[in-house]
């Protein structure tokens, strides 16, 4: 198997993508299950580091740039991973058009072009697994991340889409949907948000982003990757068109 697990900076706060964090265990678990996986990214040097860690392939790909696809190897691709995001924290009256149009880009526009690039070769193949790292900003909204929220519940209805048009050829879409994970675009975040809010950092983490959630940590990147190998394996073949929270509770409420 083959996947894209894809990553992109922006010129505000980085994702992690496919060289860190989310994207780098999600590349590593699916390796261990017998992938061969494309680490996409926009820095060249540490997605080739993963990329040989796990014994596969760097792209590097700007998700920002339509022309992205280009970059892409022509060949089968059986799962998609897309994890590609970064973040921007500010009110609405202060948000720059043009960071909210590049998140809009990278996070609704690159997978609707990757879907577009490889359904017809698994619809071909009859097999599929389109994985969207969303957030819980897909289910919920919090103030400040107009941008990341509404790029977040975009993919969530994006993925229903190709979930209800992918099930005739044995593909299928799904959401997960983690709270805050131990990812440098988290670490970033605590800083964003106690300078929007005047406070000091530990209490972001404390008041704000453990607040909504019943169990009190971050998560970690390899439980949000555990479930995406399962989604990818045969036990996920009936799982489609649904969301799954890795939250601690934060959408019980």
């Amino acid at each position: 198997m083959a996947r894209y697990g894809e990553g992109a900076d922006g010129a505000h706060r980085a994702g992690d993508g496919g060289r860190a964090g989310i994207g780098a265990a999600c590349a590593r678990r699916l390796a261990a299950a017998g992938a061969r996986v494309l680490v996409v990214d926009l820095r060249a040097e540490p997605a080739e580091k993963v990329a040989a860690e796990v014994g596969g392939t760097a792209v590097v790909a700007d998700l920002s740039d339509p022309g992205f696809v280009a970059a892409l190897p022509d060949e089968p691709v059986d799962i998609v991973v897309n994890n590609a995001g970064f973040q921007h924290v500010a009110p609405i009256e202060e948000f720059p058009p043009e960071v909210f149009a590049t998140m809009l880009r990278v996070m609704v526009e690159a997978p609707f072009l990757i879907a577009r690039r490889v359904l017809p070769g698994m619809y071909a193949r009859g097999w599929g697994r389109f994985v969207n790292i969303s957030s819980v900003h897909g289910l919920r909204a919090s103030p400040f991340k107009s941008a990341y929220t509404t790029a977040k519940h975009a993919l969530e209805g994006f993925s229903k889409v190709v979930a209800l048009e992918g099930a005739p050829h044995g593909v299928t879409s799904t959401c997960v949907c983690p709270a805050y994970v131990r990812t440098g675009l988290v670490e970033a975040q605590i800083a964003d948000q106690a300078r929007v809010h005047g406070i000091e950092q530990d209490e972001v983490v404390r008041d704000i982003m453990l607040a909504p959630a019943a169990i009190k940590r971050l998560i970690e990147p390899e439980e949000v990757a555990e479930l995406v190998a399962y989604l990818c394996g045969p036990a996920g073949a009936f799982i489609t068109g649904v969301s799954l929270p890795v939250d601690g509770g934060w959408t019980a409420r």
